[in-house]
């Protein structure tokens, strides 16, 4: 996939009306620490969020979501040195570090998008388990539970890339 963040993104609007993108009906972001126990914290975010937005039929799904593209930032888009309570690797240093993964999580009238900052700009790409690998599952599982998913890298004074998921919201009326 390379660089090619227009490419990459079309999927997100295929076959799909179109909207102006600053008519977004909401929108929800939280700072993530570095640490694994950060999954936890933002399927407790999208509970919220879902809920405030009359949309808690969807948590299981996006919450799976969510939890699959996480973890793979804090896996893969962390620096291991920035990374702490994970089996004694690395640590904060006593110092404050601004959290450099961020889920936002944006509502339209017809559809849903996660989205996951990182500081890393190496491509996300769906692995091929074996039937016994307890990981490597991640992204196939993204691309199954949403109606599409993609990335792109980010430009300007923001360094990594942002992975996304998008959901077709039910029609209500």
């Amino acid at each position: 996939m390379g660089t090619e963040g227009s490419t990459v993104l079309s999927p997100l609007w295929r076959g799909l009306p179109a909207i102006d993108p600053s008519a977004v009906s909401n929108s929800a972001s939280c700072a993530l620490p570095p640490r694994f126990e950060a999954v936890r914290n933002a399927r407790k975010f999208t509970r919220a969020t879902l809920s405030q937005w009359d949309l808690s039929g969807l948590f299981d799904d996006v919450a799976l979501v969510v939890s699959e593209l996480v973890t793979n930032s804090m896996r893969y888009g962390v620096p291991a040195d920035r990374m702490c309570g994970v089996g004694g690797v690395g640590g904060m240093g006593g110092g404050e570090y601004e959290p450099s993964v961020r889920l936002h999580l944006m509502r339209w009238t017809s559809r849903l998008v996660c989205a996951v900052r990182d500081p890393s700009e190496v491509s996300p790409v769906v692995g091929e388990a074996d039937a016994g690998a307890e990981c490597g599952r991640g992204l196939t599982l993204v691309e199954s539970f949403s109606d599409a998913w993609g990335w792109h890298p980010l430009a300007g004074a923001l360094q990594g890339k942002v992975v996304w998921a998008l959901f077709r919201l039910p029609q209500h009326g």
